[in-house]
């Protein structure tokens, strides 16, 4: 049997999410691009997931694929594994794309065949009667999935600027020759594990692909009101410590080292929170930097003792 193939495939990973899933949904339906599919990779929902894709189904551009193992990275690589796309298209489940967003990422790829990785501009919606609290500073407000380097093409020249995984789209070649997307990052159930894209980027520079950030393929974010809260934020952070340790881990960056980087880490947003005691905002950012500090050294002290205990059983 002969697979098709097409020029893009778009690509909803979700769990749990039936509130803003078929708004994600019908924001794909709306796009200019004609020969493309959508696939949705229901990953253990317990919601009406399903109902609310099935109402969809009649569309003959959807598909809908169960994955019960829990983890977005898991659920990318499903996704990826049945598209027919060469061009894969990640949109989150909360998220709603501009009209034109398919066709500016598919010329970007076409254009440049040494581009692996794209994202564009991600800006935030806020319903439910709420407003940005007083404490958010533009940095956290990334946490909520905001991203703008500018209106102007930008190429990623380091990983901290990756395009974010809610608007990110990826070369299928590039994927398979990496081996698609570590199932150790990236979230799983309650846990905010991440930066599995910054992971992508750094692995995409050093082997020579090029990485970009498309003003125009806009997406916008639904701000959840569970996530407006200091606790979350706080939660975030410590998880994204996490999250960077491990990273190095798998790059191969771990070591003694660690400590010194994160004690700095965690010495300077200290201070940096202490100086802004005046403005809830700098405070709060450094606070949340502070905390994911103490959650990168926890990570690397485990790591360091696996290692040392590894060593003594070899």
């Amino acid at each position: 049997m002969v697979v098709p193939t097409l020029p893009i495939s778009a690509i909803i990973c979700t769990h749990n999410r039936d509130r803003y899933l078929g708004l994600a949904i019908d924001s794909l339906l709306a796009q200019d691009f004609a020969d493309f599919e959508i696939i949705v990779v229901d990953n253990a929902s317990t919601d009406s997931t399903r109902q609310v894709v099935e109402a969809r189904l009649k569309n003959p551009k959807i598909r809908y694929i169960h994955e019960p193992e829990i983890g977005l990275s898991v659920a990318r690589n499903t996704g990826a594994r049945i598209a027919h796309g060469e061009i894969l298209a990640y949109l989150d489940d909360d998220a709603i794309a501009s009209p034109h967003w398919l066709t500016t990422l598919y010329n970007a790829y076409l254009h440049n065949p040494n581009l692996a990785i794209a994202g564009g501009k991600v800006t935030l919606i806020w319903t439910d009667d709420m407003t940005a609290p007083d404490w958010l500073s533009d940095g956290l407000a990334g946490n909520l999935g905001a991203y703008d380097l500018g209106d102007s093409v930008v190429n990623i020249d380091r990983p901290g600027l990756t395009p974010r995984g809610l608007n990110y789209s990826i070369r299928k070649t590039f994927l398979n020759q990496i081996g698609g997307f570590d199932p150790n990052l990236g979230r799983v159930g309650k846990n905010l594990l991440s930066n599995e894209e910054l992971h992508m980027t750094n692995r995409a520079l050093q082997m020579g692909w090029e990485v970009a950030y498309i003003p125009a393929a806009h997406v916008a974010h639904h701000v959840a009101p569970e996530r407006v809260k200091r606790r979350w934020f706080l939660n975030r952070g410590w998880w994204q410590g996490i999250s960077e340790c491990y990273r190095e881990q798998i790059a191969g960056e771990a070591g003694i080292g660690q400590f010194r980087r994160g004690g700095e880490r965690l010495i300077r947003g200290l201070y940096k929170s202490v100086k802004f005691a005046t403005n809830p905002t700098q405070r709060f950012e450094n606070l949340v930097y502070s905390y994911g500090q103490i959650g990168y050294l926890i990570k690397a002290l485990q790591g360091l003792v696996f290692s040392s205990r590894s060593v003594k059983r070899s």
